[in-house]
């Protein structure tokens, strides 16, 4: 029989807490529990004997439970009802040291009377006071933290069945499939196809049959998509559409930022997904940086990512013919590279972030004035083809790119001048041009085990400044990147690395052959400059 306490009850969303009752197990009807919710907690305690009072008392934060749901029992003469919560508790690893999100399911038995729809309304009573208290336990809207995706919500997912190891589909049916259900949110699940497939239907869809766009790739399929918003008219909007991350390629690295942003400690693989598909069902919006980067060619294009060139790039095209082996090829690429350590010559220049002279990142996205570059295009470059790092179906289409002038894109560069004029006087000019790499990043990691940035945060309007000079060993080099696994890396005091904090950069390589990647995307090798616009795209993070 339930009983409900009526002391000083607290009104939470359409229901009153604290409530109280006493069902038995689902799975075991022979065992009665007692049940206590309060706005943060619900309370399962195994009812026995006094002398054992106490024990087999289990409680669950609110903030692990991601949906509970009433139902009917399976036996069709059955009068009585069930209620599921579904929780994602941090519990030790079997096999490791270390937490991680692991599944727990509640289900329990109403069977107070022999009327089948009051038991039902009883399991429906106590599964909407659940998913009401996971739902109003979020964080304190302070920071990035904009807004929620509202309930009842829809979701459009965007998969990619080449990235990483071929396996996304695979892994979207084992773990995320689920939690979207036991969440009770419905989507529409569409796999990719051919390179810009994602890309052309995000930038000609109707955004509004959706509540957020989530991706289930590695990072190059992101990429796309967030080209084809910014190539939309209404690209002021469109690019505020909730963005969801859910890894499934070798990289994964705003999938580890995502799950680092929330104070976790590290997770890769499976791990990793369980971890975004749980934040994924939260649905808490963040703000998040994108940076604008523009080519020789006149082509512009958004990464929220990274800027790479020299050995980082190297190694994450080179590696391509190992992705089958998933994040190990990172590994496997940068030892191979490291046998055979090149030096390019070029010019790099940066605005410091700090620096008084340049505009605030706000009135960056407020000025009315857009810089129009004079650009020399190669008449080649329309049909040149772009190469994607993941060799998956998503590569960068540059013939529709290179159609659009540089102007019309998104908001107004105005830290930065054309490419063939020179940088502004109270820009910082690097006297070295010889380098091993230079690396800008704007999030947290690099792949899913290299912190590259430890205090990146997704709305810091700042770019990660990180370049190796010519000199550096290779046991140097190599121990930097063991580093970075512990984003430790930055201490190591090494007199060939450089660490800065800017807004805008340029980089004008003077070597004949070399390896730019943006996002991980090869794209065209030639002078490149960039320019970080804070707060202007929506994630969906912890």
């Amino acid at each position: 029989m339930e009983h409900a306490k009526t002391d000083a009850p607290v009104r939470n969303g359409t229901f009153h807490v604290p409530m109280y009752g006493e069902f038995t197990s689902r799975h075991n009807r022979k065992t009665r529990y007692a049940l206590s919710l309060t706005e943060r907690d619900l309370t399962v305690q195994k009812i026995t004997s006094s002398s054992q009072a106490g024990r087999g008392k289990v409680v669950f934060n609110l903030r692990d439970c991601i949906g509970c749901r009433a139902h009917r029992t399976d036996e069709p003469a059955d009068v009585a009802a069930c209620f599921t919560a579904y929780f994602y508790p941090f519990k030790k690893r079997w096999a490791s040291s270390g937490v991680s999100r692991q599944r727990v399911e509640q289900c329990f038995e109403v069977a107070s009377t022999q009327d089948p729809h009051w038991n039902l309304q009883e399991a429906q009573r106590w599964a909407g006071a659940i998913s009401d208290g996971s739902v109003r336990n979020r964080p304190q809207k302070t920071g990035a933290l904009c807004s929620e995706v509202q309930r009842p919500c829809k979701f459009l997912v965007l998969l990619n069945p080449q990235s990483g190891k071929g396996q996304a589909h695979i892994l979207f049916t084992r773990h995320v499939q689920g939690m979207l259900q036991e969440a009770g949110v419905p989507y529409t699940l569409i796999i990719t196809e051919r390179q810009n497939h994602a890309r052309e239907l995000v930038r000609e869809a109707d955004l509004s049959q959706w509540d957020a766009l989530v991706i289930m790739s590695g990072d190059g399929l992101l990429f796309e998509v967030v080209n084809g918003l910014m190539e939309r008219g209404d690209w002021e909007q469109a690019i505020r559409t909730p963005l969801g991350v859910l890894p499934g390629g070798s990289g994964n690295a705003l999938a580890a930022s995502i799950h680092h942003y929330a104070g976790l400690q590290p997770v890769t693989s499976e791990e990793l997904l369980v971890s975004c598909g749980f934040t994924l069902c939260k649905s808490f919006v963040w703000r998040m940086d994108l940076t604008s980067v523009h080519m020789a060619s006149g082509l512009k294009m958004f990464s929220f990512l990274s800027l790479a060139w020299g050995f980082v790039a190297d190694v994450d095209i080179e590696s391509e013919k190992y992705r089958r082996v998933g994040p190990a090829r990172f590994t496997l690429g940068t030892l191979i590279r490291l046998t055979s350590l090149r030096v390019y010559r070029g010019k790099l220049s940066y605005l410091l972030a700090e620096d008084p002279r340049g505009p605030s990142n706000t009135s960056v996205q407020n000025s009315s004035t857009p810089v129009r570059p004079t650009v020399h295009r190669d008449p080649s470059a329309r049909n040149q083809p772009f190469r994607n790092s993941c060799n998956s179906n998503n590569a960068l289409n540059p013939k529709r790119s290179s159609e659009s002038p540089a102007s019309v894109l998104g908001p107004p560069d105005s830290l930065l001048v054309p490419l063939d004029q020179p940088v502004p006087a109270h820009w910082t000019v690097v006297p070295d041009e010889a380098f091993v790499l230079v690396l800008a990043v704007y999030q947290s990691h690099l792949a899913e085990d290299l912190l590259a940035a430890p205090a990146s945060r997704l709305e810091d309007g700042v770019i990660h400044l990180m370049y190796v000079k010519a000199g550096i060993s290779r046991a140097a080099l190599l121990r930097l990147f063991l580093a970075m696994e512990k984003g430790t890396h930055l201490g190591t005091s090494c007199p060939h690395v450089e660490y800065v904090k800017v807004r805008a950069l340029r980089l004008e390589p003077l070597s004949p052959k070399g390896t730019i990647t943006i996002d991980g995307e090869l794209v065209e090798y030639g002078p490149v400059q960039a320019q970080i616009h804070c707060s202007l795209a929506r994630l969906i993070a912890g």
